[in-house]
């Protein structure tokens, strides 16, 4: 058998010719990672940004357990059960305004994919054709399907390559200088006719580089969407459940997106599920004696019992503990003990927002190395360009997480 025979499985955002064989996870609590042999690693990013209240919460475990020998699944069209019902009220209860209608996915990728067409399609349920580019912002990332890749930026995101093969969005600079919000205005002003809505990611860019902006330019965004009548699409998977210091990001700039989209956390990152967040004004636009005017979208596992019953657990834990302080002390530890390292010659830039901290380098590092010196130190984090991040569940405790920064802060010093 050939190295090629040999690799059954194909693994995320890795070429698998020249990567380094995968660590063999074991089991999983708190905030550690427990390998074959019996090595723990801290785990610094949460698997992804979803491990929240970490690894195995006995609240959230019981609640699968108990709803497993119930009913771990059935179909959602024509059939409802407690846990999607009780979670959707919840949902509608905690977002901003009017976001009251929810949509069930199963990844953030597929939620934003709805989000799109729910765009799309009120301007047809309302009669107007022509409409169907988004506005997008450079150094987004959206999703890894069609729809959510054509709103990744076009030239630095990891979907560059399928250019010619997506639709094509517009692109503008997030609105940061009096420059740009005037671009930005043009932009909304020369393609009103052609746009369906405007999609951002909340504060802080995730897969394309953690790049944070301040709730003004948030806000700026609402505003000139609302100017030009565009619907404004929230992709908070990341951010989303705490992750910058309030339960949601919009919350800080003190908007109401038109459709928000959640993942990552919503279930304390132990099921795939995902919701698409409409206010009654959009959902309004589908309700109709027209059978063509019905949203016409149906994953096979949509509102997923056990996932919601996840999900409805997560929630338990937001409201009996005290998420959000956590996230904010984390945040300043986070930049007490990061913001040292901006000083470093091979050092770009050093962020921090809520419980995100990020260190840029001036290059691009050996990825391989640092993912091998991390190890090394007992510690999980997957640097990816020219970023070294931190996403530590909010739970994590202040040990584990001065490791943490102190494993981000030799291996940095060592090759920065």
């Amino acid at each position: 058998m050939t190295a090629l025979d040999n690799h059954h499985l194909w693994r995320p955002y890795t070429q698998m010719k020249t990567a380094a064989p995968p660590l063999e996870a074991i089991a999983t609590r708190g905030s550690r990672i427990t390998l074959k042999g019996g090595r723990e690693l801290i785990d610094g990013i949460a698997s992804w940004w979803t491990a929240v209240h970490g690894y195995n919460h006995p609240h959230i475990a019981a609640a699968l357990a108990d709803q497993l020998m119930r009913m771990p699944h059935v179909m959602f069209g024509g059939l409802t059960h407690a846990p999607a019902e009780r979670l959707g009220a919840r949902l509608a209860a905690l977002l901003p305004g009017d976001l009251n209608h929810v949509f069930f996915t199963d990844s953030g990728s597929v939620a934003v994919e709805v989000a799109l067409k729910m765009a799309v399609q009120l301007w047809l349920n309302r009669g107007e054709t022509g409409r169907t580019r988004v506005l997008a912002f450079r150094g987004g990332y959206h999703g890894d399907t069609m729809g959510a890749m054509s709103a990744c930026d076009p030239e630095e995101g990891m979907h560059r390559r399928f250019g010619a093969y997506l639709p094509t969005q517009v692109f503008c600079a997030l609105p940061r200088t009096a420059e740009d919000e005037a671009a930005f205005d043009a932009a909304l002003a020369r393609h009103r006719h052609e746009l369906a809505a405007v999609i951002v990611e909340p504060l802080v860019q995730g897969a394309g580089g953690m790049l944070t902006h301040p709730p003004e330019v948030l806000a700026t965004i609402a505003r000139l969407a609302r100017r030009h009548g565009l619907p404004l699409i929230a992709d908070e998977i990341f951010t989303g459940f705490g992750r910058t210091g309030t339960l949601f990001a919009c919350e800080q700039a003190g908007i109401v997106p038109d459709i928000l989209c959640l993942s990552k956390a919503l279930t304390g990152g132990t099921m795939a599920l995902a919701a698409t967040v409409a206010t009654t004004e959009i959902f309004s636009a589908f309700w109709s004696d027209e059978a063509s005017a019905a949203l016409m979208h149906g994953p096979t596992f949509m509102a997923n019992p056990l996932a919601c019953a996840a999900a409805n657990a997560s929630l338990d834990l937001f409201e009996a503990e005290p998420r959000l302080a956590q996230a904010q002390a984390i945040a300043a530890r986070l930049q007490e003990g990061l913001a040292p390292l901006s000083r470093l010659p091979g050092v770009r830039d050093v962020r921090v927002l809520g419980a995100i901290g990020a260190v840029q380098f001036a290059g691009t590092p050996d990825l391989a190395d640092l993912k091998r010196r991390f190890v090394e130190r007992g510690v999980w984090v997957r640097p990816f360009g020219d970023i070294v991040y931190l996403t530590p569940a909010l739970t994590i405790d202040a040990g584990d997480l001065d490791r943490l920064i102190a494993a981000v802060t030799a291996v940095t010093e060592a090759v920065a």
